[in-house]
């Protein structure tokens, strides 16, 4: 975000306001120095249990983010609201991220890890990635990846979601639109896309969903993915590539 921040280094209680990162700080052995995360940071199940919860995203508890004492809070642009970011950043050092790309992903990473004195452990997971991506198969065709219902919403431009369509070789129809099109059951016709991916979150589409799209595109083959393995850029990404050829 261009700030300067200033903290006792290494940081000893951390709260994090984003489910992919909070997967990280646990990949990165950060344990009990990890005091809060959201209500969406499902994994590791172990801390949603256990760690005590500062409200979501974007609608954060302030006065238990205060009892917390915390000496760091990592956060990102997209996910958190701005008032609440701007808010904390009068009390507390606060490191936002902003990721678009695979690369920024890594850069993330290779910072949260320098960030709190763990170095070596975010070179392994970059390293991982690096290797798992040189392994992807590249894959012809268009893809709509859908992201909500009534009304439809897909992933466009300058999103992850688009960067991962673009590593697996695949053509986003959604390129020229931007970020989070809301789209017409004509439009979607007149895309007419090869593929139509129906995430998991943060609408959880199901197959009974398919008949929807029997009229709307009918040669289109259509696929349940995993929102994680499209959008969450932490640690899970080692995990990504495997995925994306298993599926097509």
């Amino acid at each position: 975000m261009g700030n300067e921040i200033e903290l006792n280094y290494p940081p000893q209680r951390i709260v994090s306001l984003v489910p992919s990162q909070t997967e990280l700080l646990h990949n990165l052995g950060l344990g009990e120095r990890v005091v809060g995360i959201t209500k969406f940071c499902e994994l590791p199940q172990n801390w949603l249990a256990t760690k005590t919860k500062v409200g979501g995203t974007k609608k954060l508890n302030f006065d238990i983010i205060d009892s917390l004492k915390p000496d760091l809070i990592i956060g990102n642009k997209e996910e958190n609201d701005k008032q609440n970011i701007e808010a904390l950043q009068l009390k507390y050092p606060v490191w936002m991220s902003n990721i678009s790309s695979l690369m920024d992903a890594q850069w993330m990473i290779q910072a949260v890890g320098k960030l709190t004195e763990k170095v070596k452990e975010s070179k392994i997971i970059n390293d991982q990635i690096t290797q798992a991506f040189s392994h992807l198969r590249k894959h012809n065709g268009r893809v709509l990846y859908l992201i909500w219902r009534n009304p439809w919403m897909g992933a466009g431009s300058d999103t992850f979601i688009h960067s991962m369509l673009q590593q697996m070789g695949l053509l986003n129809v959604l390129e020229d639109y931007p970020r989070y099109p809301e789209l017409s059951s004509e439009q979607i016709q007149n895309l007419n896309p090869d593929h139509i991916f129906l995430s998991s979150e943060p609408y959880p589409f199901q197959e009974k969903h398919f008949s929807e799209f029997r009229t709307i595109a009918p040669h289109s083959k259509l696929s349940l993915v995993d929102g994680k393995l499209f959008s969450w850029y932490g640690s899970r990404l080692i995990y990504a590539p495997r995925y994306f050829d298993k599926l097509l």
